[in-house]
């Protein structure tokens, strides 16, 4: 009995981790429809990534308290060259994620996210807009929207707007 469970281990562990490690490609994330266009010629994008526990742990005697920031991601352009490697926090206890201020156009995101090891997402950043992509599974999309309007990870959990929504603009003005 022990030996049938020991072969039943081994073989589950490998699917198990295949889901977690597997790298994800989304469709293209670009900025809510509803939002208020600012003046200026760059748009922003916050990414919403995995969250992992940070702790002071320099006194090694006492307990420190936790807590989570977003983790870092990377920026690419479209032909896949390096744009920016963006640490993810704005200070040192904070939990929102940094907003990077980006030329408008067409990018690939690669970060964590809270069920993949690596999710590569085309993002649209598009003049005075903020795009936000949300990898750490804490966003629930509006239920007064239809699902077309949103980009959802292969688990289901929705990731942001679509860039690509029916008479969306893709492109930049």
């Amino acid at each position: 009995m022990k030996i049938k469970a020991g072969f039943l281990l081994v073989a589950i562990i490998p699917l198990l981790s295949s889901c977690a490690s597997q790298r994800v490609v989304l469709a293209p994330v670009g900025p809510n429809p509803a939002s208020v266009r600012t003046t200026g010629s760059k748009g922003e994008l916050q990414v919403f990534s995995d969250v992992i526990e940070e702790n002071d742990d320099q006194n090694q005697a006492a307990p420190e308290p936790s807590w989570y920031q977003h983790s870092d991601y990377s920026i690419y352009n479209v032909e896949g060259k390096l744009v920016k490697r963006v640490d993810n926090t704005t200070g040192h206890y904070a939990q929102a994620p940094r907003r990077v201020a980006l030329p408008a156009g067409r990018y690939v995101v690669k970060a964590r996210g809270n069920d993949y090891l690596s999710v590569e997402v085309p993002v649209v950043i598009e003049p005075g807009l903020t795009t936000r992509v949300h990898l750490d599974d804490r966003w629930s999309r509006p239920k007064s929207m239809p699902k077309n309007e949103f980009v959802f990870e292969p688990s289901g959990q929705p990731v942001g707007w679509s860039a690509e929504r029916s008479g969306q603009q893709t492109e930049p003005k």
